[in-house]
């Protein structure tokens, strides 16, 4: 089963501020520890929504709205994307995680579509 695993932002995240040296080591460890164990397909952070547009679909139209957006705990900070068992396993890893914020945070995990879905 393949999930997208989405770190929520936070007001923190969305201030064009780096993570410490301390907390990106404890996240090396734990994207190590997904990779040692076959799970980890794709990772990243992302950039604060003021670097972020949005394009507006209404028909034939097309609208293109600038950053930044808000409110901030509906906004993705990075991703994981996974292969796991099931949503168990994927609950256990997250559970593992580091904190990914300075302060309260949220991680969400999705199924995405497999091909038995449409059958």
């Amino acid at each position: 089963m393949r999930v997208m695993v989405f770190v929520k932002a936070t007001e923190e995240s969305e201030r064009p501020l780096l993570p410490t040296a301390d907390d990106m080591a404890a996240m090396d460890l734990f994207n190590d520890a997904l990779q040692a164990a076959g799970i980890l397909r794709a990772a990243d952070g992302l950039r604060p929504t003021c670097h972020a547009v949005r394009v507006a679909f209404d028909g034939p139209g097309r609208t293109v709205i600038p950053g930044p957006f808000t409110p901030a705990h509906e906004l993705v900070a990075g991703f994981w994307l996974w292969e796991v068992k099931d949503m168990d396993e994927a609950i256990a890893w997250v559970k593992r995680c580091p904190n990914p914020m300075p302060g309260p945070s949220e991680i969400e995990i999705r199924p995405l579509y497999e091909e038995a879905d449409f059958a």
